[in-house]
């Protein structure tokens, strides 16, 4: 089987600063074929494709990058491993109802995501070949750059569609259709990180002419939760890019403004190092 993740070192001078692309990836090995039910469409749709690449000048500031090498489909390891409910594993918890949660039961749009239940014998293959390692590597980089700066941040690197899609006319004050800001730093209410790193981010985007709102519709994952610890000097925010940005969410297509992006991208892992080895000093 391929391996769960990549990991590209820092080329320039090394910062305290991690870029975590969990969802970038459409790999789906056969075993999971056999189960998938989500159409070709929803499955590159669902991705957040060419995040990896937005960002693949992260190392050249310094950054060290990690990369899930699986789709979202086969395990989504921005959530938890208890994330799961009866209706998508034999024997999973009867007290939720997860329909996006480590293995989605649905797509975007609606539709189901597999032809039957998952075992539990395969839901801890999945763990055990890909959700697993990943965040054990993951956990690492982050106490060496914290052992080696006394601080750490964590960018997770995300792509969200558009618009509201696949939700009831009416949902937290949101309708389907409705335009989603350019830029969504989530940091859970603003505990995942702290204030200089979260407003850096608005900022960054602000200055490109970019709209920006926080928290909404995504406050962040598995990630900002588990890992964004403030006061143990870890700090963790996920940066939502609306798609329109770099991508014709039709064709799926990069745009000609795909270098402008990626070239925000590389600033903004340069301004957060900057502030993050200020912080440390």
């Amino acid at each position: 089987m391929h391996a769960p993740f990549e990991r590209i070192e820092p080329r320039g001078p090394e910062l305290p600063i991690i870029v975590e692309v969990p969802h970038a990836s459409l790999r789906l090995p056969p075993e999971v074929l056999e189960v998938l039910a989500a159409p070709a469409r929803s499955i590159a749709r669902d991705a957040d494709l060419y995040v990896d690449a937005l960002y693949e000048d992260a190392p050249i500031e310094g950054a060290t990058v990690l990369v899930a090498q699986f789709s979202r489909y086969v395990i989504d390891v921005n959530r938890a491993e208890c994330d799961v409910d009866g209706e998508v594993v034999e024997g999973g918890r009867a007290d939720v109802r997860l329909h996006h949660g480590l293995v989605w039961r649905t797509t975007s749009d609606g539709e189901p995501a597999l032809t039957r239940r998952l075992t539990s014998q395969e839901l801890g293959r999945r763990l055990d070949l890909v959700w697993r390692p990943y965040h054990r590597e993951l956990a690492a980089i982050v106490e060496r750059k914290r052992a080696q700066f006394g601080i750490a941040v964590i960018l997770a690197a995300h792509s969200m569609p558009s618009t509201e899609r696949g939700c009831s006319p009416v949902q937290d004050g949101r309708r389907k259709g409705d335009r989603r800001a350019d830029v969504v730093p989530g940091s859970r209410g603003r505990k995942s990180a702290g204030a200089c790193f979260i407003d850096a981010v608005e900022s960054h985007a602000l200055g490109c002419g970019w709209t920006v709102r926080h928290d909404d519709p995504y406050a962040g994952g598995f990630t900002t939760q588990h890992y964004g610890r403030p006061t143990d000097g870890i700090h963790a925010v996920q940066v939502e890019l609306a798609r329109r940005l770099y991508l014709d969410e039709g064709t799926l297509q990069p745009l000609p403004a795909f270098d402008v992006v990626r070239g925000w991208c590389r600033g903004l892992v340069a301004r957060l190092g900057q502030i993050a080895k200020a912080s440390s000093t």
